[in-house]
């Protein structure tokens, strides 16, 4: 509150400096702007940050109380009218009232120049002393504030910007988690699998005693186990951020290895995959993994056949496994299902986020099919920052608001050279039609100039002189006596003559014609 208060101090001090001044200069010396200028501006500062457009009243009001034309006290009232009028722009929310009270302030002028002036030509002067003392420092007040709101605009924008980005960011590197939690999956799921699948084997092995019969159990019941802790551990897995994406194998390495491991796998078409985007070559790898997986831990010793097919648009992958020669124990998983029910949901993930389709399900002579297709032209780029649809939701967004930012300052600067140039056109079009009635409303008859004494009182000459004066001396008409107040008239059809009639205090002092 103390930094408030001592600016208010401040700016009181500062617009009572010119009342002070005209009251102690010697050649005009008056108590006028003291005692009505001090207090008025108190009044204006203490109501400047409530009520800036009531602030900015006080000082129109006194000017036009000491002179409707706004121009005589000018010397004084300057610094309360230009400083009130910036701040009126730069603190009121809405311009709307203010142009309400310029208005309200012009359309005034008309009267007050008519009836207590009795000078028509007061008006265009207050327009031009409102237009250049108020109106232009309101202009810049107005400015400065709706820069300094686009400004704080620009900053919050980029502000939600930068969050909405982190928040991508984030969700995308969640997904990026899981994904390579998911190949880390994969991977070492198959791997255990074919490993249990060649302990079964090696158990069968008539060539072993009881003994070593119970060592390859254990060592197929611990892979069976580690493939059921990995499932578990792979939730911890997600919420990494240091995982790094396993090393890929190669189609070929995949059907070799799982041959060695002793299933029965042909391959009927084959196809490479150089030259794959990296997001289908890797989904084609993760879909015979995991149909190869299926096959030996579902169908054990069926055979199981692959077909491989690429065309100028697609990559096929189709992979197929016979029924199991056996009959599956009790409680043994349904074919195409794993453990915890992720492997073919996360392998469909895998293959959309490629770009392709994946179907799966049993055949008809019970086996279980699993078919996938990627597009060649699939999703590159980084994984970590996909172009998602809220990506580009954002972005547009935020364009519109920048647009639109740019439109406000555009039009805002055309209001702000517009206003001035256009008070100015329409004090030149009141000129016009003022100069007609003030010719016509300002001539002195011949008879009632030649009937006035010289030193009648001022309010008896007054009466009986026409309502209004006319627009200054003629050009070329010689100087006032010096210390006394003119008036002009004009003289019936006589364009290039005046009637000048001088007052010293409340006296007719002088009377002549003019060229």
């Amino acid at each position: 509150m103390r930094t408030p208060r001592l600016q208010d101090l401040a700016l009181w001090a500062a617009v009572c400096v010119p009342p002070a001044a005209a009251a102690l200069d010697p050649d005009g010396r008056t108590l006028i702007p003291l005692i009505a200028g001090v207090p008025s501006f108190a009044v204006a500062t203490a109501l400047g940050r409530a009520r800036p457009l009531t602030a900015l009243a006080v000082p129109v009001a006194l000017t036009l109380t000491l002179d409707a034309r706004m121009l005589t006290p000018l010397y004084w009232t300057w610094a309360a009218l230009a400083l009130f009028g910036y701040l009126a722009g730069r603190r009121a929310e809405s311009g709307r009232a203010a142009l309400w009270f310029f208005a309200a302030v012009a359309l005034s002028g008309l009267p007050l120049s008519a009836f207590v002036l009795r000078d028509l030509w007061g008006w265009p002067t207050q327009l031009l002393t409102l237009l250049l003392a108020v109106v232009l420092p309101w202009l810049a007040g107005r400015w400065h504030r709706q820069y300094a709101e686009l400004v704080d605009t620009g900053w919050r924008l980029a502000d939600r910007m930068e969050r909405e980005q982190r928040a991508v960011a984030g969700r995308a590197r969640t997904r990026e988690r899981a994904r390579i939690a998911g190949d880390m999956h994969d991977s070492l799921g198959h791997d255990l699998t074919l490993l249990a699948v060649r302990a079964g084997a090696l158990e069968l092995d008539p060539g072993l005693d009881a003994r070593q019969r119970d060592a390859v159990r254990e060592l197929r019941e611990a892979a069976a186990e580690a493939t059921h802790r990995l499932r578990e551990i792979i939730g911890v897995l997600r919420e990494d951020d240091s995982l790094v994406p396993p090393r890929e194998e190669s189609v070929e390495g995949l059907v070799e290895r799982a041959r060695d491991s002793g299933i029965p796998v042909v391959v009927e078409r084959s196809s490479g995959t150089d030259g794959l985007p990296p997001m289908a070559a890797l989904a084609v790898r993760r879909v015979l993994q995991e149909a190869l997986t299926n096959a030996a831990r579902h169908a054990p010793g069926a055979t199981v056949r692959v077909r491989l097919v690429r065309d100028e648009t697609s990559f096929g992958v189709r992979v197929v496994n016979d029924a199991a020669p056996a009959v599956s124990a009790p409680g043994r998983v349904p074919p195409g299902a794993a453990p915890g029910g992720s492997g073919l949901v996360g392998l469909d993930e895998r293959v959309r986020f490629a770009g392709g389709t994946l179907r799966s399900g049993p055949t008809p002579a019970g086996g279980f099919e699993v078919c996938a297709e990627v597009p060649i032209a699939g999703r590159d780029g980084n994984p970590l920052v996909p172009e998602s649809e809220e990506g580009r939701a954002g972005t547009r967004a935020a364009a519109g608001e920048l647009a639109l930012a740019r439109r406000r300052v555009r039009r805002r600067l055309v209001e702000a050279a517009g206003v001035p140039v256009a008070v100015l056109a329409v004090i030149a079009l009141i000129m016009i039609p003022l100069g007609f009635v003030g010719s016509s409303l300002s001539v002195l008859d011949r008879e009632t100039y030649e009937g006035l004494r010289l030193g009648a009182p001022r309010d008896d000459v007054r009466s009986g002189l026409p309502v209004f004066t006319r627009d200054g001396p003629p050009d070329g008409a010689p100087v006032p006596p010096e210390g006394q107040d003119c008036l002009y008239y004009t003289v019936k059809n006589a364009d290039r003559l005046a009637y000048r009639l001088c007052f010293r205090g409340d006296r007719l002092v002088s009377k002549a014609v003019v060229p």
